[in-house]
């Protein structure tokens, strides 16, 4: 989300050449800093795409229209807004016009925003895969609803972003202020400055973080939680001396070697959710601490740190295939055929045959396990569509998803 860059007044008598050499080292240093990030920002999303559009198999897939929807929406945040906040801060100016400083700024707002959004819909996505009724999990998120979820994310961030903006509504009662910041130092240009007052800045930041931080929060909490419980229940079972999983007597495992390896599997998916959980909190928390505490201190934050807080959020956006995408195994697999310019050994299985043996696992759950509870106990043809059904659930989970043997 934009906010000013007002840089440090200076003018040309004041400033010696060995400062004027240092601050254009700088700016040449900082320049290809931000077109990293830039690059990096547009080549991950793009291959995210890309590998939706090339995969049939991800197609079927309805939930993986979570992770290109938001790999979308950030690869629009590094096309359409990053690069012109990366102009104004190495230029120290604004040279596009008032009115398409309030254009960019609305469409800074509504991406990150609708990015923010996505990451809540996949943490809820997941919740519901996991932890109510994942059995028919694929019945459940139907087309309709993924579709609502879907649009939610880019309808809800319209209205704090063009409706408040381009009417300037968040500017009542500090034009004054905006006014004074619009120049910087002694010279004749002006910076795209972007300060809101307190309505704006409690209700903006309270739709565009902190309530989708709080569902991400209960939703992954909820997620541990059950991802525990199970485990306890499986070591029940072992104690008890029950089979986890009916299988040929080549593919049985000693209990302490399965109860080994669904640990690593609850501590890999713990890992998992502590990484997504603290890149999101490490990169957006600062800025809308900031967004809310600013306009009560009489806007006394330093552009610097307003400006270090912005970034840091952007960079979220170039985060965000590693957490959401790479960590899929189907998604993995798909690069691996882009990059590989379609090799033959990266080429997906269409089906799980016998000759490739899963010891399924939802965050702790066997799907034996819930399997050994059907009537007979036995893989009905019903069984093997459920099990089918929990595979897919597994699939859309990224690094939360079955272990492979």
């Amino acid at each position: 989300m934009a906010t000013e860059s007002h840089p440090p007044e200076h003018s040309v008598d004041e400033v010696p050449n060995t400062e004027q050499v240092l601050n254009s080292l700088q700016r040449i240093i900082l320049t290809i800093f931000l077109t990293i990030i830039i690059i990096m920002t547009v080549l991950g999303n793009l291959l995210v795409m890309v590998a939706l559009c090339k995969d049939r198999q991800l197609r079927k897939k309805k939930t993986n229209y979570f992770i290109v929807s938001l790999a979308f929406a950030d690869l629009l945040v590094a096309v359409v807004v990053m690069p012109f906040a990366a102009i104004e801060l190495t230029t120290s100016q604004w040279r596009y016009g008032e009115i398409f400083c309030l254009v960019r700024t609305s469409l800074d707002v509504l991406l990150t925003t609708a990015s923010i959004l996505h990451l809540c819909c996949i943490a809820l996505d997941r919740y519901y895969a996991i932890c109510c009724q994942p059995l028919v999990y694929r019945n459940k998120m139907t087309p309709l609803r993924v579709a609502l979820m879907l649009g939610g994310c880019w309808v809800i961030p319209s209205f704090i972003s063009f409706l408040p903006i381009m009417q300037s509504w968040h500017t009542i009662g500090i034009e004054d202020i905006i006014e004074q910041r619009k120049f910087s130092g002694n010279s004749n240009e002006t910076n795209c400055v972007f300060v809101v007052n307190r309505p704006y800045a409690l209700i903006c930041s309270a739709v565009a973080f902190y309530v989708p931080l709080s569902l991400m929060v209960l939703a992954y909490q909820r997620i541990y939680v059950t991802a525990m419980g199970h485990v306890r229940q499986i070591g029940t079972l072992q104690r008890a001396g029950s089979a986890p999983y009916s299988a040929p007597p080549q593919h049985y495992l000693s209990s302490e070697q399965q109860g080994s390896s669904r640990m690593r599997i609850e501590t890999k998916a713990a890992k998992t959710l502590a990484v997504i959980m603290g890149c999101f909190c490490l990169c957006w928390a600062p800025f809308f601490i900031t967004n809310v505490v600013d306009p009560f201190i009489h806007y006394s934050v330093p552009w610097q740190m307003w400006t270090a807080w912005l970034w840091l959020g952007y960079i979220n956006s170039g985060l965000n295939p590693f957490l959401y995408a790479f960590l899929n195994r189907a998604f993995r697999r798909a690069f691996l055929m882009i990059l590989c310019c379609g090799d033959e050994r990266y080429v997906r299985q269409g089906s799980y045959g016998p000759s490739r043996h899963y010891s399924g696992s939802v965050n702790g759950t066997s799907i034996a396990l819930r399997l050994s509870f059907l009537p007979n106990g036995s893989y009905s043809d019903n069984s093997r569509r459920i099990l089918s059904n929990e595979l897919e659930s597994q699939d859309s989970m990224g690094g939360l998803s079955i272990a492979q043997r």
